[in-house]
C-alpha cells in the first residue's frame, strides 16, 4: 500500500485575530464597538435607511458588511438574514472584541394580545434555528438582563409598546407549521423570528453581550402573515417601530463601553 494520505482539519474557531482584520481589511483601532444587525428581505431599502444615521461609512473586505461612525462610537451594520449569516457577524466581532451585539428586525407574535408595532425585547430564547444551538449547552440562549433593561427603557421613551419575555428563534419562516406554532403559543412564548437566538450565542461565545429588538408583523394567533392586508393604522405603527429600533440601537451603541 502507499503512504497514507494526512489530514489537517482547521476550523473557524482557529482563524487568528490578525486573518480576520486581514480579511475585513479592518484595522485593529477601528474594531467596532457596537454591531447592529438586522434580519429582513428588503435589503437594499433598510440598508439605506440605516446607514443614513451614520458617517464616515465604508464596507468591510467582506461584502455587506458596513463600518461607520455614530457619534465617537464606531459601528458595524449588516442586513444579515437568517441565523447561518447573524451568526458569521456576529462571531466575526465578538471574537475580536466589540461590546455588543444589537439584533433587530421582525417577528410573528405568538399571543393575541400582541399588535403590528408592538416591539418585542427577549429574555429567554429558545433555539430551533440549527445553528445557535451548537453555541448553548440547553438549547436556550439568554440576552444580557442590563441591556434587556436598556432597551426595554429606550424603546418606551419612544412611546412604543414594549414586552419583555421567552422568544424562539426558528430555521425558516416558510417551514413553520400550525402544530409549531400551537406548541409555542402554549408554552407562554411571544415571538418568533430567524436571527436573535443565533447572533446573541455566538456573542456569549466570546464574553460580549447581546439583546434583540423585534417588531411584531405577523399577527399569527389571527391567522394573518406578512402578505395579508394590514389596516393604515396598523402599517403606520410598523413604520414607526421600525424605524424606532434602529434608533434604539444607536442610543444602546452610545452607553457601550
Amino acid at each position: 500500500m502507499g503512504d497514507r494520505m494526512t489530514v489537517n482539519f482547521r476550523s473557524i474557531f482557529e482563524v487568528t485575530r490578525d486573518e480576520w482584520l486581514g480579511g475585513l481589511k479592518l484595522a485593529e483601532e477601528d474594531i467596532p464597538d457596537v454591531v447592529i444587525m438586522e434580519g429582513s428581505w428588503w435589503r437594499d431599502a433598510r440598508q439605506k435607511m440605516r446607514l443614513k444615521h451614520l458617517s464616515d461609512v465604508r464596507e468591510l473586505g467582506f461584502p455587506d458588511i458596513f463600518w461607520g461612525r455614530w457619534k465617537d462610537k464606531k459601528v458595524v451594520f449588516c442586513m444579515a438574514y437568517g441565523a447561518p449569516r447573524a451568526v458569521e457577524v456576529s462571531q466575526m466581532f465578538a471574537g475580536l472584541g466589540c461590546k455588543l451585539v444589537v439584533q433587530i428586525g421582525t417577528c410573528g407574535g405568538l399571543q393575541p394580545q400582541l399588535k403590528p408595532g408592538d416591539i418585542i425585547v427577549p429574555d429567554l430564547i429558545r433555539c430551533e434555528d440549527g445553528v445557535a444551538e451548537h453555541y448553548t449547552k440547553d438549547g436556550l440562549t439568554r440576552a444580557d438582563p442590563d441591556w434587556v433593561e436598556r432597551a426595554a427603557n429606550a424603546l418606551k421613551a419612544r412611546d412604543r409598546t414594549v414586552y419583555v419575555g421567552p422568544h424562539v428563534t426558528f430555521a425558516s419562516l416558510f417551514a413553520e407549521t400550525v402544530e409549531m406554532y400551537e406548541t409555542w403559543h402554549k408554552d407562554g412564548l411571544l415571538s418568533v423570528e430567524m436571527e436573535a437566538a443565533t447572533s446573541i450565542a455566538a456573542a456569549r461565545r466570546f464574553g460580549v453581550p447581546g439583546v434583540a429588538l423585534v417588531v411584531v408583523w405577523d399577527e399569527l394567533t389571527a391567522g394573518r402573515r406578512f402578505m395579508d392586508p394590514m389596516a393604515p393604522e396598523d402599517l403606520a405603527e410598523l413604520d414607526i417601530s421600525n424605524e424606532a429600533v434602529f434608533t434604539a440601537a444607536l442610543e444602546l451603541t452610545e452607553q457601550s463601553t
